[in-house]
């Protein structure tokens, strides 16, 4: 027999309900995932309540494709230097 260690990310959706997003066996991937989508939710605040309309499910989806993009989203708006730029 054996034994695993499993790190669970649960997410409370909109509606208030607990949900299991995602399980791993590495910590850091998970508290990286966790990150991820709490910058997710971040995002989804500001594009909801913006001026451009887009549904639930498409703010949902822009918010998480934003937050995985970080590093190329901080080098569009010139917050991060892009280290592959040709000299």
């Amino acid at each position: 027999m054996a034994v695993a260690t499993q790190y669970v990310v649960i997410r409370t959706t909109r509606q208030n309900e607990e949900q299991e997003v995602m399980t791993f066996t590495d910590k850091r991937a998970a508290d990286d995932y966790d990150k991820m989508l709490d910058m997710a939710d971040g995002m989804f605040e500001l594009l909801h309540n913006s001026d451009v309309t887009l549904s639930e499910e498409q703010c949902e989806e822009l918010s998480i494709f934003l937050a995985k993009e970080r590093e190329e989203v901080l080098i569009a708006l010139q917050a991060k230097k892009n280290q592959c730029q040709k000299k």
